[in-house]
């Protein structure tokens, strides 16, 4: 079993299907951990580990530093699940014609600017050891 230290810490993957009211701030965001909670993160992981020989938990680590603390360069590989949730937020608003609608995909793309940008409002709690 490996040991929990500072430089390898362990995680366990859990599956969340909470539930929050629709006004929360992170609903967005929750509605992603729990659709995606349902899929079985380590399935390509171990697949490229298999071919490249890096282990699973080394890709893990890279996967989350990546994605979590990208700050800006997030915004440019949001993917398609995040465009899509954007997309269909504006797409919706403008089908429904309504100033209430409107403001409704604005707070879908706030949340998600919101999410992005927390490598950008504080970058030594995102990147303590400068990056490296």
């Amino acid at each position: 079993m490996a040991e929990d230290t500072d430089d390898a810490p362990l995680v366990r993957l859990e599956r969340w299907d909470g539930t929050w009211p629709e006004d929360d701030d992170f609903a967005g965001l929750k509605a992603d951990v729990a659709a995606y909670g349902h899929t079985d993160p380590l399935a390509t992981l171990r697949t490229l580990s298999e071919a490249s020989g890096v282990p699973v938990g080394a890709l893990v680590r890279y996967v989350l530093a990546r994605w979590a603390s990208g700050g800006a360069e997030a915004l440019l590989e949001l993917g398609t699940s995040g465009v899509d949730h954007l997309r269909r937020a504006v797409d919706e608003a403008e089908r429904a014609g309504t100033d209430r609608a409107r403001l409704a995909a604005y707070d879908v793309v706030r949340q998600q600017v919101g999410w992005l940008a927390q490598g950008l409002d504080d970058p030594e709690a995102t990147y303590p050891d400068g990056g490296g």
